[in-house]
């Protein structure tokens, strides 16, 4: 794997996949290796992927300080990897809580910013978090499910506090539709990372209000994906998303918290178009 310093010595990995103009993607979790991502259900066919491991993850070393696992901190590695590329400007994506970090690197550089894509996006750096009503009404879309029940009780005794990795694991089903040998695989392959995981959100990393206010001066397009079954974001909230950029469209796919999973071609399609508007 190709690696690079970043601003504090910390040596970072990347994977390379795919051939064409280049899009840099960013993993969420938090604290899971990009190779989770795959080839973005077959976006490498038409792009060149550059995937970073963030640090502490995949191949990339742990930092000598923990504090700088804060996704806040993380935004200078990702410019860092700009600088390595050789790029004036990117095309970059953020998956889940990685949408916290590419939205905090558009705000504190926006010019180096060529186009984004915000995938099933973690809303705390923007201050969306949906409400609990909304959170149990998404919940309660999935009640058809034959694993529903189980899950169900998972989620409501991890809402309790009870944070036993089977217990967390019994409530996967709800981040896949369908829930299938494909989905199972997935997510049992690249966990997240504990120590990468915890530091992600760290304690005065987010400032909503300043956020909103740096990205509405966003010059790049901004495209927000929302999965059709995901409890969060839901297609209203992916559209609530992209109105605070000036300009920013919403699109609903098929699947959930990661589409690219279960429905590769709608995914792949509908992000192809917006990075070839």
């Amino acid at each position: 794997m190709p690696t690079f310093s970043s601003h504090d010595g910390t040596v970072l990995a990347y994977r390379l996949a795919g051939q064409g103009e280049p899009l840099v993607c960013l993993a969420g979790g938090p604290g899971r290796p990009s190779g989770y991502l795959g080839d973005l259900g077959g976006l490498a066919t038409t792009r060149r992927l550059i995937l970073l491991d963030n640090r502490g993850t995949g191949g990339s070393a742990a930092p000598e300080d923990p504090r700088t696992y804060g996704v806040g901190r993380l935004v200078a590695d990702v410019e860092a990897l700009r600088e390595h590329l050789g790029l004036e400007s990117m095309d970059l994506l953020g998956h889940s809580a990685a949408a916290d970090l590419a939205v905090l690197y558009a705000a504190r550089h926006p010019h180096r910013i060529r186009r984004l894509v915000l995938v099933t996006p973690s809303p705390r750096a923007v201050g969306l978090d949906p409400t609990d009503e909304e959170w149990f009404a998404a919940v309660e879309r999935r009640s058809g499910e034959p694993w529903y029940a189980t899950a169900r009780a998972a989620l409501d005794a991890w809402d309790a506090g009870d944070e036993r990795d089977e217990t967390r694991r019994a409530t996967r089903p709800f981040l896949y539709s369908p829930w299938n040998d494909v989905a199972e695989a997935h997510d049992r392959s690249f966990p997240a990372v504990r120590a990468a995981a915890q530091g992600f959100h760290g304690r005065g990393t987010f400032d909503p209000d300043a956020t909103r206010t740096a990205v509405k001066g966003l010059p790049a397009p901004v495209l927000v994906i929302a999965g059709e079954d995901d409890l969060a974001p839901t297609a209203d909230h992916a559209a609530a998303y992209a109105a605070l950029f000036p300009d920013a469209r919403a699109a609903s796919v098929p699947g959930a918290h990661f589409p690219w999973v279960t429905a590769p071609k709608e995914f792949t399609a509908t992000v192809e178009r917006f990075l070839g508007a």
